[in-house]
This record gives structure tokens, sequence and C-alpha cells, in this order.
């Protein structure tokens, strides 16, 4: 599906430059919610079709990033998957990870007690991989700023001293091309780049991590035949990375599916050459660099207040104003963000 056709299955009002906050359904993700909760309101269906919905999300995003499907679990947030990750670390194991990066990434490993987490610059992650290195925990792009990751230098870095790798994808896919199966672990959360309801999160676990990892939250949907998971003992979990699944949040599910099956028919890297070619865009407009990220933050003195009362809704971030462009953002967004800017500081300067 070329993009300017996709456009038209969004509608969003007034100029939406915040997918970094949260992504905007496309109408085939929106009908499939109204009509899930009519049933609902209902009564007039049983539940088994809305968690089949939870499969077909599973299944577009391993094609989406490369992964088998098999080492996908599904969940609700990122946090909680990352800590069945660093709850199963060695006592007194090495992390290192980005300053500044999200909490939800960070948090976890530093409320473990006996983990040492080291925090460097985000150009310095490779390099500060070395023997004592259990784990790399970083965000393929930072949340406050669009900065890419050189995932390639820490991955090299880890494997040449037997460190894993988990990559935090929540502000990567679906705009940025992503292969899971070169790291040790992959979260992400859908309800941003991947224009999901929130509550819909994914994990991509290597299988030689399936037993090394406790599925503490383990219910009857990690069980590898879900309908005969409900009741007693024994232990049956999913061999495959199911057997990290909670129990999902159906609606939330619902609308996911068709979400990801559009961005999947667009194509990532369709996705990433508009999304980034309009970030650019407005960076040059502000007289600041290109980049390669779909996220685009800078220091504009003033911004919130020059764009206060307008229909443009962005996000201040570390003290930047920070503009995220999406499949949906046009040439004539940027246009119209550049002249609203450039008009409120004409007549704030009178």
């Amino acid at each position: 599906m070329q993009i300017a056709e996709a456009q038209k299955l969004w509608r969003p009002e007034g100029l939406y430059l915040n997918t970094a906050s949260y992504g905007l359904p496309p109408t085939p993700a929106w009908e499939a919610l109204q009509a899930v909760l009519e049933d609902w309101r209902g009564g007039r269906t049983s539940w088994e079709a809305w968690g089949d919905a939870t499969e077909t999300a599973r299944r577009s995003f391993a094609r989406l990033v490369g992964a088998p499907i098999d080492w996908v679990a599904v969940g609700g947030n990122v946090s909680s998957m990352v800590g069945l990750v660093a709850a199963a670390l060695r006592d007194r194991a090495r992390v290192v990870s980005a300053e500044p990066d999200f909490t939800s990434l960070l948090w976890p490993f530093m409320a473990q007690r006996e983990i040492e987490v080291e925090l460097v610059s985000v150009e310095r992650l490779a390099d500060a991989v070395d023997e004592r290195t259990d784990l790399v925990a970083v965000s393929a792009v930072q949340s406050a700023t669009g900065q890419l990751a050189d995932l390639d230098a820490i991955v090299d870095a880890a494997g040449a001293h037997g460190a894993r790798v988990l990559v935090d994808a929540t502000q990567a896919c679906g705009w940025l091309p992503i292969d899971a199966s070169r790291f040790d672990v992959v979260v992400c959360s859908a309800y941003k780049w991947l224009c999901s309801p929130r509550g819909t999160a994914f994990m991509t676990v290597r299988p030689e991590l399936h037993d090394e990892i406790t599925p503490a939250a383990a219910g009857w949907f990690a069980g590898e035949d879900v309908h005969s998971s409900y009741y007693g003992a024994p232990l049956r979990l999913a061999r495959s990375a199911r057997r990290f699944d909670v129990s999902p949040a159906w609606f939330a599910w619902v609308g996911a599916a068709p979400a990801l099956e559009l961005l999947g028919n667009i194509g990532v890297d369709a996705i990433h050459d508009h999304n980034v070619r309009l970030a650019n865009r407005f960076l040059e407009g502000i007289g600041l660099p290109p980049g390669g990220s779909a996220i685009a933050s800078a220091g504009i003195g003033d911004a919130e207040r020059l764009l206060a009362g307008t229909q443009v809704m962005t996000a201040a971030r570390a003290g930047l104003l920070r503009t995220s462009w999406h499949v949906y953002n046009t040439d004539a967004d940027v246009d119209e963000v550049l002249a609203l800017l450039q008009q409120r500081r004409s007549a704030s300067s009178r």
C-alpha cells in the first residue's frame, strides 16, 4: 500500500506531531474496537474470538521485526517484561545502559538490589562493554531526543565479551527497520508507532533463554493449549515464548490486530523514508542539520507558549520541543508548523 493511499485511513484533527507519546488509530483499528465494544455491551458473543485477535497481532509483529513467531510473547507493558529479564540475572550482575534512558527500561534493573547498573552516554555504550558485563539494555531510539543507538556496534561488543543484549524498541517499531533476531530480547509497547491501543506490548526472546527466565506471571494464557489450561496442576507451560504471555486485555488487542496488519502492508522501509524525510524537513526549517530519526527535538525557546492555543500537538521532553512524524503526517504539516512558529515569533517580538 502506498503512503498516500494509507493516509486516507487516518483522521487526525488538527496537526498531530506527538506519536512518540501515542499513535493514532487507523480506521480499520478504530472500527474493530467500536464493534467489539458493542458486542461486549450487548453480550451477544462469546470471548474466544476476541482472544484470537491477540494471535493475529503476534503474527503481524513477528513479520514486522523479522522474528520467528515462537520467539514472540505478548503482555501489557514494557516494564513488566523487562522485570522478568532483570529477575533472571545473577547476583552482582553488571548491566550497562544509557543515561538518560526511559525508566521503564532502567528501573526494573535498578530495583534488583544485587544488580550493578552502569549508565553511560548512548555514544559510549559499545565502548563500555567489557568482560564484567552481563547485559546491555538500551532503547533503539531515545524517547526525549530521537537519538538512535548504534545497535551494530553494541551487538559486536556484547558478542566479543559474552554479554547479552536487550533492546527496547518502543520508539522504533513501526518506522525504524528492526531485526529482532539479532538480539537476545526485544521489548516494545505498541501504543506509539504501532498505532495500537494502550495495554498492548510484545517481547521477543531467544529460545536458549526460555529456561533461564522465570515466567513469574504465568497463567492460563501461558499454557501450551490455553483452552485446556484453565484449572489445576501440573504446570504445562508453552514450549515457545508464549510461556511469558499474560492474559490479554481483549479489546485492546482487537484494535491492535488491524493496525499492525496495515503497517505491515505499507512496509516499515517506506514508513521510515517518509517519516525521516518529514522530520529532516522540519529540522531544516528551524535551521538545524538533518538527523536519521522520526523524532525531531530542538531547543526552541518558548516554543510551548508560541504554539499554545493552536491545533498543533507536540510534547516537551528534557527541555526540548519534541516533534514526532509518522505515516499520517504530510509536507503540509511541516509547512504549517514552521509557519506558525515564524508567525508567533514575529508577533511576540513586536
